[in-house]
């Protein structure tokens, strides 16, 4: 299979040339356009008048278990049909509610861009189609593993995850820890805390290693580079982190003073996220924005509006293609950075939205919130495909698995080998290291953390969303949950100025 770039997807006329794919565009194109009038429509508020207006179209007033909003939903999209079986562009629902609840016309604007930005849509492009062509044909593999190697895999798995146990607790600094993120290679942890320093902590030691100082007022996130402590050298950037003096500061690993200093917000800044190619940088800020920052110049590329209140959670897409931002104003937006455009509206919670992250398959994101809720959410049917009651307070943090082996390596079987003079085919020590290999891959978005203010860390599957352990903490609030790239740890970090440390111990029955 040939890599995936601009120019083959421009030329390639394999899958647009079948008149399915065709029928099949037109489907989706159709659907989306019926949705994008419904949204016009005009529909009453009153209960009493929604039931009154699906009497008059022949439609049941009332399912069983449906509420208000739910029936309200129905009246739009019975009304959606009718008016595209019809052909009309608009359809008189009430004039006299159309009257009363008559919005303005929102009219599409554009912004102009550097140069430099649409360089980087263009880099950004070409950097995602192949990842996401892989992470596809590697979907497909896993598609056609047996049922039973599932099930066996998802019982070591979940039997791992609820084995976890508190390793240790450690003072982090003289404020609230703010977040907490293991280095690519598991061997690190930093930390950023309210008093404004960014610290480096030696795993399972817990050691202090480095504490970086710029800042002047409190960290809200950090952010490590893809490669940092791979194949990244320590004198060069390695580390993000953003704070409330309103600085995005770049990292290396040798120096306690940062490389250099993004300004432009203009107010404080809470997470920030390291772009899966390390080339870029975005934060989110109190000033209602988002930015996409260059790493290599340390420019501002992109200042992105789009929420009505403070932006609080930022996360790109493992491909690259696609970053999701989070509000206080209960609204999160996944915008795909090759165009510009909102790709999704994450509309369903009811308080603001204090964390995002997306799952390694690419297609489904969860959030948590003020709202004790963590909404999972599928780009594929653009809603939310299930609702976690998690916490009895704030979800502060939600983290997926991801482990070293994202699909963008296959395993290939090992060469025949010589010993004392005879060739042989190692077929079972290839087929134990195939399957491992497998499990390795599968396992990755299986499981994910989240941390909430009711002082709990909480396990749970991310298939069917069920808990699988909750790990209390010694502090009120958690306000940050990160895991391990090798699945061996857990970290958590907390209001009362400490982190804590989760493994695996093998001595807990599950």
């Amino acid at each position: 299979m040939s890599e995936l770039t601009l120019d083959t997807l421009v030329d390639d006329g394999n899958y647009l040339a079948s008149e399915r794919a065709r029928l099949e565009n037109k489907v989706l194109l159709d659907e989306l356009e019926r949705k994008k009038k419904a949204r016009s429509l005009a529909v009453p508020t009153d209960d009493n008048k929604v039931k009154a207006r699906l009497r008059e179209i022949g439609e049941p007033i009332t399912l069983f278990g449906e509420r208000a909003a739910d029936r309200r939903d129905r009246l739009i999209y019975v009304l959606s049909q009718i008016n595209a079986a019809r052909g009309d562009d608009a359809m008189q629902v009430d004039e006299e509610e159309s009257s009363e609840e008559s919005e303005e016309d929102v009219e599409e604007f554009y912004t102009p861009g550097a140069l430099e930005l649409l360089g980087a849509r263009r880099r950004i492009a070409e950097y995602s189609l192949p990842r996401a062509q892989k992470r596809v044909a590697q979907q497909r593999l896993d598609s056609k593993i047996p049922l039973g190697r599932i099930i066996d895999i998802r019982k070591k798995v979940f039997a791992e995850a609820r084995r976890f146990a508190e390793l240790g607790s450690q003072i982090g600094d003289d404020r609230p820890i703010a977040q907490v993120r293991f280095s690519p290679n598991s061997e690190i942890l930093a930390t950023g805390s309210w008093s404004g320093n960014v610290k480096l902590w030696n795993i399972p030691n817990c050691t202090p290693m480095r504490t970086l100082r710029g800042h002047t007022d409190r960290v809200g996130g950090v952010a490590w580079h893809p490669q940092a402590t791979l194949s990244q050298s320590g004198d060069i950037v390695n580390l993000v982190s953003g704070a409330g003096d309103m600085n995005v500061n770049l990292w290396s690993l040798n120096s306690e003073t940062p490389l250099s200093t993004m300004k432009g917000h203009a107010d404080r800044i809470c997470r920030v996220a390291f772009h899966p190619s390390g080339n870029y940088v975005a934060s989110a800020s109190f000033d209602t924005s988002w930015r996409l920052w260059d790493v290599a110049s340390s420019r501002e590329l992109l200042l992105q509006e789009g929420h009505s209140k403070e932006v609080y959670a930022i996360e790109f897409q493992e491909d690259g293609a696609l970053i999701a931002s989070g509000g206080l104003d209960a609204i999160g937006r996944v915008w795909d950075l090759r165009t510009g455009r909102t790709a999704m509206v994450l509309d369903g919670h009811v308080q603001g939205i204090f964390s995002i992250a997306f799952s390694p398959n690419g297609y489904q994101i969860a959030t948590g919130s003020g709202d004790d809720t963590i909404r999972i959410w599928d780009m594929r049917s653009l809603k939310a495909l299930y609702t976690i009651p998690g916490h009895l307070s704030n979800v502060a943090d939600v983290r997926f698995y991801r482990g070293m082996d994202l699909p963008y390596a296959p395993f290939s079987p090992t060469q025949d080998v010589e010993v004392n003079g005879m060739d042989e085919k190692p077929d079972a020590d290839d087929k134990a290291r195939a399957q491992e290999a497998e499990e390795r891959k599968y396992r990755s978005g299986l499981y994910m953390a989240s941390a909430g203010y009711d002082g709990l860390v909480k396990i749970w599957s991310a298939d069917d969303w069920q808990l699988l352990r909750t790990l209390p903490t010694d502090g009120g609030k958690v306000m940050s949950v990160d895991l391990s790239n090798d699945a061996k740890y857990l970290a958590s970090g907390t209001y009362n100025r400490n982190f804590q440390l989760f493994a695996p111990d093998e001595s807990v029955v599950v």
